[in-house]
Parts: structure tokens; sequence; C-alpha cells
């Protein structure tokens, strides 16, 4: 039998080198990212009585928790706009990276049993995450505009601009900044398990120090280097300018936030392709 013209599933090939990541592999498995995609979204609602109405729940009970606490009894200055649209701004973006981040670290952990079985290329599973979560983002999104065209018809302080324009530019960003510290986390925890605990303390935190639930223009003079370290600030503070008029846009902040994901993409990428040929022994 003529084996030469055969199209074989999988080729068994000599050890590749650190920088062979095999990227167009994923392009051939397409439809079973799209099928992961649609088990991300099913299983998490599928036994809800509320269901996607959670999508517009979560983030209408946050920002009214933030006008309380922050906005009424701490008293944080908003920069002149509404309390629960300055809130929900920054949540609407917050939510995908920080939901983006948390359930990629898990990737290794969470499908040990799908891994030990068959063989795919493993970085179809957080993709499927950052694709997933652009749904949820969608609905959060909407609900977001629809508030914020109430208050531009009221008349108030508020700017949309041509930064407008860089909002898509702003949440593939924050998908892959997500995804980059996920893959690295998820690397990591298949031998130092002690990291998934510290994953939640490390998002909230990192929410704290980025300009959520404050305006970086009311953060001091010598602090606010810390806080414009953040990757997370300038994006947020990009999307903020974009729509209210308020905020501090620079290219060159958005410009670090923009080589800090590339870099920390590509070492993720590596980190997790690494990882990916002998976890199985570790999880």
């Amino acid at each position: 039998m003529n084996t030469e013209n055969q199209a074989w599933d999988l080729v068994i090939e000599p050890k590749s080198k650190w920088y062979d990541l095999r990227l167009q592999e994923i392009f051939r498995y397409k439809d079973l990212l799209l099928l992961f995609v649609r088990r991300d979204f099913v299983s998490v609602y599928k036994q809800t009585i509320l269901g996607p109405l959670w999508f517009f729940i979560q983030p209408i009970i946050t920002a009214l928790t933030f006008t309380v606490i922050f906005g009424n009894l701490a008293n944080i200055s908003t920069d002149g706009l509404p309390q629960i649209l300055f809130y929900l701004c920054g949540i609407t973006l917050w939510n995908y990276f920080s939901d983006t981040l948390t359930k990629t670290s898990e990737t290794f952990t969470a499908n040990a049993n799908i891994f030990g079985k068959v063989y795919f290329p493993r970085m179809i599973v957080p993709l499927s995450v950052v694709v997933s979560n652009l749904i949820k983002l969608g609905v959060q999104f909407l609900l977001f505009i629809a508030i914020w065209i109430y208050y531009l018809l009221k008349g108030n302080t508020i700017h949309p601009n041509a930064a407008l324009l860089l909002v898509p530019f702003l949440i593939i960003l924050m998908g892959f900044l997500g995804l980059a510290f996920g893959i690295i986390i998820s690397s990591l925890t298949t031998k130092y398990r002690d990291l998934k605990f510290l994953v939640v303390f490390g998002v909230q935190l990192m929410m704290y120090a980025s300009p959520i639930v404050y305006p970086l223009s009311t953060v001091p003079e010598k602090y606010k280097w810390l806080i414009v370290a953040n990757p997370v600030t300038s994006i947020i503070e990009t999307f903020k300018y974009a729509f209210l008029g308020v905020g501090e846009f620079q290219w060159t902040y958005l410009a670090y936030s923009t080589i800090f994901t590339l870099v920390l993409f590509l070492i993720g990428l590596v980190i997790f392709h690494r990882v990916e040929k002998s976890f199985m022994d570790t999880v």
C-alpha cells in the first residue's frame, strides 16, 4: 500500500525548538475552538434560574455598590461625572480582563482529564475563554451604551471624541493581556499549586491598582507612576476618555501597555508550549 501521499492526523516528530509554537495548528482546529466557546457559554448558566440575565445583573450590582461605598461614603471624586456611569465605564472593560485571566489561569488543572485522553492544540482552550468572554462583554457593553446614551441626552458633562475609534483595539488589547497573564499562571500552577489561591486576591488587588473606582487625576503625583506602571491603567483611562471625555489619554501610556502585552503574551506562549509537553506528569 502506498503511504507516501496519505494525510496523517498526527505526525510524531523530533523535539522541537522553543520558538516553534505551532500556531498554525490552531487554525486547523477552529471547529473545536467554536465547540469550546459554546461549552463555556452554556455550562456556566445552564442550571441557573436567571441564566444570561446575570450578564446585566452583575455589573449593575457592582456599579451600585461602588456608588454607595466609594461615591457616597468615601466621597471619592468621579471628575464631575454621574457616579453610576463612571463606575460602569470602568467595570465593563475590567470584567472582561478579570474573567479572562481567572478562567485561563485554570487551563491545565481544570482540563487535565481532557488533555490526558486526546491530542489537540492546548492553546485552543484558553483562546476559547477569550472568545466566549467577548459574548459577555458584548452584552454588558450594550448595557453601558444604553446608560451612556441616557446621560448624553440629558445634557450631562459627557464629551465623546475621536478616541472612540480605538475602542476595538482596547478590547483586543485587554483580552490578550488577560490571556497572557492567565496562561503564565496556568503553566506555573502545574508545579506550584499555591498560585491558584493567590489569583483571586491578586486580581482584586490589581483592580484597586487600576483607575476603576477613582480617576487617575486624584492620584498624588509622587505615586502616579506606580498606577501608570500597571498596563491596565492606560487601557481603562483611554476607554473612559473616549466615551466620557475625562481621563488622562496619552499615546506613550497606551504604547507602553501595548508593548507590555505583546512581550508578556510571547513569553506566555513559550512557557505554555513548554509546559504542555510534560504537565500530565505533575498535574
